[in-house]
């Protein structure tokens, strides 16, 4: 076989496999909100602000909006808290019925100390979850949520998946939004949902 068919099976294969993940990502967004995608469950964490315990029971009234990630994170975590807290802020009043959550998957150097000074840059609401290795990952696990180490020069980075969940005043699965949603997209989602579950 000459290198011109097998370079246009190869782009054949490429471009079939990047469709199917543009059709599998479109109909994530799409899914009914609903128990029925069986992402979440208890979890107790650290309150970095405080230190305190805190569990699923702590935001019982409110939205949660989580997102899991680290604050080593170059690129994806620092442009979606940038959007959760350009999202609260759209929300005036509003945003008070949100309990916006930034869990870590890099307990080892994410202390409590590290993650509140890192959340009050971008909206004192945001709240930043950690704990030992063993408890994120049960937690991680429960949400569906990837996340592996690997070193890089100098240190390590971790690959981490990138979703928001919103989670209603009972804990359940309202609905999962991608990370990369706008400040101004967001807010109008959670407008939505604070309007269905007024």
């Amino acid at each position: 076989m000459t290198k011109k068919p097998i370079i246009g099976i190869l782009a054949l294969a490429i471009g079939a496999a990047a469709a199917l993940v543009a059709v599998a990502a479109v109909s994530w967004r799409e899914r009914p909100a609903s128990a029925s995608l069986d992402l979440g469950g208890p979890f107790a964490l650290v309150d970095a602000n405080n230190g305190r315990t805190v569990t699923g029971e702590s935001f019982r009234g409110k939205l949660m909006l989580i997102y899991f990630g680290y604050t080593y994170c170059p690129d994806a975590c620092p442009t979606t808290l940038n959007n959760i807290g350009q999202a609260m802020a759209k929300l005036g009043a509003a945003a008070d019925r949100i309990a916006p959550l930034f869990i870590s998957v890099d307990p080892e150097r994410d202390t409590p100390q590290v993650m509140a000074n890192y959340v009050k840059a971008f909206d004192p609401r945001i709240q930043g979850l950690t704990s030992d290795a063993k408890t994120i990952a049960g937690v991680a696990k429960e949400f569906g949520v990837y996340y592996r180490k690997h070193d890089v020069p100098g240190g390590y980075l971790v690959d981490h998946s990138s979703l928001l969940y919103v989670m209603d005043g009972q804990g359940e699965l309202l609905r999962v939004l991608p990370a990369s949603e706008s400040g101004d997209k967001l807010a109008g989602d959670l407008r939505e949902l604070l309007g269905s579950k007024s």
